[in-house]
């Protein structure tokens, strides 16, 4: 199910190009992301939708039988043991489009990458100093 447009401006823009079903659950994940990352920047990056916090935070996608979402390799890693129902490679993972996202989850990831990437942006900032 991969959109067939290149070159998005927005993440309105992605989410569009798909069939309302998954239109839904694309916008269910947004909410849930942008209530665990309130302060976070919408755009697109990779060509998908991303949240960004004094860097990137995580990207999302629609594909034909799943949802990606990519918390890069320390997020996937700090939640192995909850992850490890889900197929997934190195900083991705992959829900069944067919089933409920875990929403509770993917907000516990969301602000884990948050305070990683505040963390990190203070220590880069004291060691500029």
């Amino acid at each position: 199910m991969e959109s067939n447009k290149v070159g998005f401006i927005s993440v309105d823009e992605y989410i569009a190009t798909f069939p309302e079903e998954i239109q839904e659950i694309l916008e269910e994940l947004r909410a849930t992301i942008k209530a665990s990352a309130p302060d976070a920047e919408e755009k697109i990056s990779y060509q998908m939708p991303t949240f960004a916090l004094k860097g990137n935070l995580v990207h999302f996608a629609a594909w034909k039988n799943h949802i990606g979402f990519y918390p890069t390799s320390s997020g996937t890693q700090a939640f192995k043991h909850e992850l490890s129902i889900y197929e997934g490679a190195k900083g991705s993972v992959k829900f069944p489009i067919d089933k409920p996202l875990p929403l509770e989850l993917i907000s516990k990831i969301v602000r884990f990458r948050v305070a990683e990437n505040l963390k990190n942006a203070e220590i880069k900032s004291s060691k500029r100093k």
